[in-house]
């Protein structure tokens, strides 16, 4: 068997094994024997509690980060290679900086709720909703000007352009925010995966699932970039179709994570690299799927540090992934001329 091959069915396991992790090992601390009772669906007679923090918390918490972590680990992939540039990242096109704008217009300006006519929302569904509203207008304004943008750095350029002018208006919404607002707005942007509850499961999967599958499709347009745009042209791919394609695939993808777990950092950003670091290759039919199962794998991984057993507290997801992303890209900087992109 290739070798390349055994190290996907190896991440596979890890993956498996990490998420058996998560379900085991939390905040509260419940008994191997009791979590494979509840599992097999007889339940915690003398702890019913215990069958809800399994089922709707620790369960749901394993599926969103491990899509999650495959899908920013897959939009960095896209746009490192777009752009042949190794440090860009999902953030990069300020496609999450819409989101956030979203979700501070809401949290900051709105104080949480917001009503239209008879109809009243608040809570986390309007932050869900005005996180994808807010991604979706930047990856509409950028997928437009990408017809008028030919250069893949200029593109580039506009997306770190549109971060700062919707950072900006973020500060100015802190500046003049309540307390708690502020207070709010800084937790949700530490990121967490508990948020997604098990009825908001197959929405957040489906709509991961697609963009994933977007991905997928990109695999041949994307090795034949690497070896220069005339090259790909040459083989009758249309260059502008693909970059429009792999905008809506990240767009997508980087608008749901955001929406539903927050701004994660640094896995979209680190995660490409260490698989191309571990498979030794540039080709996407074996780099793609090696980079979502290695993003799902390091996410669980992160969400598993989180756990405080025995304290009930979690630590913010944010807080661990610089820890480990960091650590990668600054070796990636180091070994810059002996790394191919």
């Amino acid at each position: 068997m290739n070798k390349k091959v055994q190290i996907l069915i190896l991440l596979g396991l890890l993956v498996a094994l990490l998420g058996v992790a998560n379900i085991l090992w939390g905040s509260v601390s419940i008994p191997a024997s009791d979590v494979l009772n509840i599992l097999a669906g007889h339940g915690s007679p003398d702890h019913p509690s215990w069958d809800y923090i399994i089922r709707e918390s620790r369960i749901p918490q394993v599926i969103t980060a491990t899509l999650c972590g495959a899908a920013l680990s897959t939009c960095g992939l896209l746009l490192q290679t777009l752009f042949r540039n190794p440090l860009a990242g999902p953030n990069i096109l300020g496609i999450d900086s819409g989101a956030n704008l979203g979700v501070a217009l809401v949290m900051l300006l709105l104080g949480g709720s917001m009503t239209l006519g008879s109809v009243s929302l608040s809570g986390y569904l309007l932050i869900i909703l005005a996180a994808l509203l807010g991604a979706c207008a930047i990856m509409a304004l950028l997928m437009l000007l990408a017809n008028y943008l030919h250069s893949p750095i200029m593109l580039l350029i506009t997306g770190v352009i549109i971060s700062y002018v919707t950072s900006s208006i973020i500060s100015m919404l802190n500046f003049r925010a309540t307390e708690e607002g502020v207070h709010n707005y800084i937790i949700w942007g530490m990121g967490n995966f508990s948020a997604v509850t098990t009825d908001r499961i197959p929405l957040y999967a489906t709509l991961i699932s697609l963009g994933l599958l977007g991905a997928l499709l990109l695999i041949k347009p994307l090795d034949a970039l690497l070896l220069g745009d005339s090259y790909a042209q040459n083989l009758g791919i249309s260059i502008r179709a693909t970059r429009n394609r792999l905008l809506l695939s990240t767009g997508l993808l980087t608008a749901v994570t955001t929406a539903f777990c927050g701004p994660i950092s640094f896995l979209g950003l680190a995660v490409p690299h260490i698989a191309r670091l571990l498979l030794r290759t540039s080709n996407h039919r074996i780099l793609m799927p090696g980079t979502m199962l290695m993003g799902a794998a390091l996410t669980l991984l992160c969400n598993l540090l989180c756990t405080l057993p025995r304290s009930g507290s979690i630590i913010p997801i944010n807080v661990i992934t610089p820890l480990i992303g960091a650590p990668v890209i600054l070796y990636v900087i180091l070994r810059r001329k002996e790394t191919n992109y």
